[in-house]
């Protein structure tokens, strides 16, 4: 990767605060020199940005010098990094399609510039929304058609004019701009996450709006105690079946759901809510498409990526980025800029961080914890210093910002400041957990649940580097899967979700199991919670886009809100238990707090208990078996008291346990606590008890 400390001895490396996390975990002393030797390559990348382009902060704003800008006099001027092309033409409506009318400039490092006059009465040449086109003429002496790397707007065609997207030049009038009326979300202690979908929130059967969004879903959220929003597939996509996840244009806001100004806006009522707004960002590859995305762009089969093997993954079948290029790093960095200061995202969970660590991608790896796989030459160093510097950037730019990393691996030092020599992630997500639970509900009886497994499983995290649990994304919603509520009541969800049907075991167990495992995740599994749109109230079916092989359908693609809105079924019990979940979690911050002191895990009995944030969590999972004086041991004495208990009538339940009923602790030390306390347990239920 080159530079000056790279060129070191690792060990001569300072990084700043590395024994700060070699003596909170000494197993990783052995690999000090690899700890340094990333550091190197991290400082070596800023330290070449300061030198050749006045900082960072100068650096990643590349949004404002590439792709086509209107100049104060209407004038527009456009830029390009194409370094395999032998000339650069923009062509358009503007010029009445002349591919070779307005030519750029070559400069040096492959870049390229085109001036072009304003109109002679002063008005821009290039009118609002028309369309245009980079075209490239390619070493072969060919001629051919490219959407800028850089263009914040592209459109998806009517079926009859084919697939491929178009470019449409986005300078809206003054009056249709739209400007903000409230500050950013401030940085929440506790983060509760409502990951959500604009195109399917919709009940209808259609793609839904960024506007129908902000009017209609956003309330619910807020209603629900999640002060913080994932957006997903916001990035442009050519394929809306991929979920976001194959992007074609990096600095576009999907056009599917309506126009930039309108995601300004929905974002802004977010941000009047209260509610911190995350995107869900996709680095870590991009759509192999030439047309309408990055593939080919120069009419090589680099520039933005790694040539032969190393820029394709088999899997995904996409592109993969070559990180250790100067103009790529400008691009993904601007990237993040963008959506900050045009947009004013709050945060960012980053997409397929496991693919971009390893050379393997993580395919067929088992990650088993030895460090040795993690230190080793597997480890794409490119990809890591990469994210080194993204989080290095955001954190210094951005006081309140909040990276979040989808990694399965378990990248020790992934969630700790770079200055530790980290990766600067301020949360993973937990996704062992959410894996765990399916397991169980596919393929064992709970009465054969291994309360060991599942403590172990919420309880299995690296000190000090804080995770999103969550018992179901939209990963388990995908069509071929299930969410855990159908997993729990199947077809019985489609005769018995009635308050006025005849009483059913099947339901009345899912209901019960259904909370059980999100409370138990919410408090026990991490420092933060994430929940899929939808699925707070047990949302029915799979997620499945409208494609081929659905006959272009939407009626998986939907959310269903009815269901939750009808008094007369019982969504609105599971509903009603997540909003009051949440909304004790404001009240006591369990998230933010030490992580839950586990007391009790009896396999026999299936009963668990955990203190945490003052509160005493206790859990029955026993299919038939309650248990009436179960003693339960406790740190604090006094007087304690349900505050919220999963058989409570409002959610479903049979009110087993008398929440008036005071319960006293006696001073005689129990499993480990100080004082012990004795419980009623009824079977399938969990109380949380609050001291008074």
């Amino acid at each position: 990767m080159g530079g000056k400390l790279s060129a070191l001895d690792p060990m001569q490396v300072e990084v700043p605060e590395l024994k700060a996390l070699l003596d909170r975990d000494p197993y990783l002393r052995p690999y000090e020199r690899e700890f340094r030797r990333r550091y190197a390559c991290f400082q070596d990348y800023v330290d070449k940005v300061n030198e050749y382009e006045g900082g960072m902060d100068n650096f990643t704003q590349g949004y404002k010098c590439f792709g086509i800008h209107v100049n104060t006099d209407n004038s527009v001027t456009a830029r390009e990094w194409a370094p395999g092309a032998v000339q650069v033409y923009l062509t358009g409506e503007f010029n009445g399609w002349n591919r070779e009318g307005h030519p750029y400039k070559k400069l040096e490092y492959g870049k390229w510039e085109l001036q072009i006059p304003a109109n002679p009465d002063g008005s821009c040449p290039i009118a609002h929304r028309s369309e245009v086109k980079v075209v490239i003429r390619t070493k072969n002496g060919e001629l051919v058609d490219r959407l800028s790397p850089w263009a914040d707007y592209v459109l998806q065609p009517p079926r009859v004019e084919g697939f491929t997207f178009k470019q449409r030049f986005w300078n809206p009038p003054s009056r249709e701009k739209y400007q903000f009326k409230h500050d950013r979300a401030k940085k929440p202690l506790s983060l509760r996450i409502y990951e959500c979908h604009v195109g399917i929130a919709t009940e209808e059967l259609k793609v839904g709006t960024y506007k129908e969004f902000g009017s209609k879903i956003i309330p619910r959220i807020v209603k629900q105690g999640y002060n913080a929003i994932q957006l997903m597939a916001i990035m442009e996509h050519a394929y809306y079946a991929s979920f976001g996840y194959q992007v074609t244009s990096f600095y576009a806001a999907s056009s599917r759901y309506g126009t930039p100004e309108e995601l300004k806006e929905l974002i802004d009522i977010a941000h009047a809510h209260d509610l911190y707004v995350l995107l869900d960002v996709v680095h870590s590859h991009a759509s192999k498409n030439v047309l309408d995305g990055l593939n080919q762009f120069d009419g090589t089969n680099s520039c933005f990526f790694h040539d032969g093997p190393r820029g394709e993954h088999c899997l995904w079948g996409s592109r993969l980025f070559n990180y250790s290029e100067y103009e790529v790093l400008r691009f993904l960095l601007s990237n993040l800029r963008w959506y900050c200061e045009e947009y004013r995202f709050d945060g960012f969970r980053f997409d397929g961080v496991t693919s971009m660590l390893y050379h393997s991608r993580g395919i067929g790896e088992g990650f088993g914890g030895h460090y040795d796989e993690y230190f080793g030459l597997n480890v794409d160093t490119e990809a890591l210093v990469y994210l080194m510097v993204a989080n290095h950037m955001l954190h210094e730019l951005y006081p309140d910002v909040i990276t979040i990393a989808e990694d399965v691996s378990g990248m020790p030092g992934m969630c700790r400041p770079v200055s530790e020599g980290g990766l600067g992630f301020d949360y993973r997500l937990g996704m062992a957990i959410p894996d765990n639970w399916i397991k169980l509900l596919k393929e064992v009886k709970d009465d054969d649940w291994n309360i060991g497994n599942i403590v172990h499983a919420l309880t299995n995290r690296r000190w000090q580097e804080k995770t999103v649990a969550y018992a179901e994304s939209h990963d388990q919603a995908l069509v071929g899967d299930k969410t855990i509520a159908f997993w729990l009541m199947d077809k019985e969800m489609y005769t018995h979700m009635s308050t006025a049907s005849e009483p059913s075991a099947v339901i009345d167990r899912g209901l019960a199991l259904h909370k059980m495992i999100r409370l138990i995740t919410h408090g026990l599994g991490g420092e933060a919670y994430l929940n899929f749109m939808g699925n707070e109230f047990g949302h029915p079916e799979w997620l499945d886009f409208p494609r081929a092989g659905n006959n272009d359908s939407y009626h998986y693609a939907r959310r269903q809100w009815h269901l939750v809105d009808d008094d007369v079924l019982r969504y609105k019990f599971l509903n009603a238990f997540d909003a009051d979940m949440n909304g004790l979690e404001e009240r006591h911050g369990w998230l933010h707090k030490d992580s839950g002191y586990v007391s009790w895990k009896h396999e026999a009995d299936k009963v668990v208990a955990f203190e945490r944030a003052e509160l005493l969590f206790v859990f029955n999972f026993h299919p038939t078996q309650s248990f009436p004086d179960y003693r339960i041991g406790v740190e604090v004495p006094g007087e304690y008291r349900v505050v919220l208990d999963t058989d409570f009538e409002k959610y479903g339940g049979f009110y087993r346990v008398d929440s008036n009923v005071p319960h006293f602790t006696y001073p005689e030390e129990f499993a480990g606590r100080r004082n012990s306390i004795k419980l009623y347990l009824p079977s399938r239920t969990a109380q949380v008890y609050e001291r008074v």
